[in-house]
């Protein structure tokens, strides 16, 4: 059975991305509007009543009143915005987290914002666990490539090649931070630092823990072996095993297409401390590579089929 999809919003980055992920697919068939079409309200809603499944790649206004359009109960939406990844209603679209059956059933899916898949794919099996405790003030760090932050932020890298780093955030009150306390299940909201680097794409995200002063003072090698444990079979997200043999790791700024997503656990030798590291591709699995393994599962084909491994 062939799956119709629309993609609103399919000129921008996440859209370009996904669509290229189902290039040459038979299982789906895409609705595509011409250009002089796209911004057209008519047009876009009936587009998105005539799919099976719509893919919301729009700012978080738009999302919404996109939504608004649907007049059916069939229709079911994908949204890779903001908008609605903390609203009542909607399923979380991070299957190794919430569950693969739960995202195939739902009708409206938020896809993770990047940093929160990093963040949550550390955590939040150890907090479910009771590893690590819910209360406590945990931070995040991490550095991506431009091309998440939009065609203007792009263009301002590609013209600007002094732009060395670029932190944001700084206000604090980031768009990130709900979903990833909630997600999490933290009784404190994280302190979020992100920052931009002049790469296109790829990210690094860190969770430092001072494990001396933490209730429980869990070992990293047990934190590992949970992790291990929890992603069992996980064709996507991987627990590296070994420490890097160098103590250095690398985002290369000719970093290729990846949706998967790798995680350490690092510990220090007196077992005071550790540091949590993500590392993934912000267009991949934070962003289009999710969405398409999504898809994949509310379509009840095999999760990793179209993604890049």
């Amino acid at each position: 059975m062939t799956t119709s999809v629309f993609i609103d919003g399919a000129a921008g980055t996440t859209g370009l991305e996904i669509a290229e992920r189902l290039s040459g697919r038979s299982e789906f068939a895409l609705i595509a509007l011409e250009d002089a079409r796209r911004k057209d309200d008519a047009a876009r809603a009936e587009a998105i009543n005539d799919a099976d499944v719509v893919i919301l790649c729009l700012p978080d206004d738009a999302a919404r009143d996109a939504v608004a359009m649907i007049r059916n109960d069939r229709t079911r939406v994908i949204d890779a915005s903001t908008a609605h990844r903390v609203a009542d209603g909607w399923t979380y679209g991070f299957p190794e987290i919430v569950g693969r059956e739960t995202v195939a059933q739902a009708k409206r899916v938020s896809n993770p914002g990047c940093y929160p898949t990093g963040f949550l794919g550390l955590l939040a099996p150890l907090v479910h666990n009771g590893l690590l405790p819910a209360a406590w003030p945990y931070s995040c760090t991490g550095v991506s490539g431009y091309s998440g932050g939009g065609k203007a932020l792009i263009a301002r890298f590609e013209q600007d090649r002094d732009i060395a780093w670029r932190g944001y955030g700084l206000t604090f009150g980031h768009k990130h931070v709900p979903e990833m306390q909630r997600y999490a299940g933290l009784a404190i909201a994280p302190m979020f630092s992100p920052a931009v680097v002049p790469a296109h794409r790829g990210m690094v995200v860190e969770i430092p823990l001072p494990l001396g002063v933490m209730p429980g003072n869990v070992p990293a090698e047990l934190l590992r072996a949970a992790l291990t444990q929890f992603y069992a079979g996980s064709p996507i997200v991987t627990v590296a095993q070994e420490l890097p043999a160098d103590g250095e790791m690398l985002m290369r700024a000719s970093m290729e297409p990846w949706d998967g997503l790798e995680l350490h656990v690092m510990g220090s030798s007196d077992g005071e401390q550790a540091r949590l590291v993500a590392v993934l591709d912000n267009l991949g699995k934070g962003a289009s590579g999710a969405a398409v393994q999504t898809l994949n599962l509310m379509a009840g084909l095999d999760e990793t089929a179209g993604l890049r491994l």
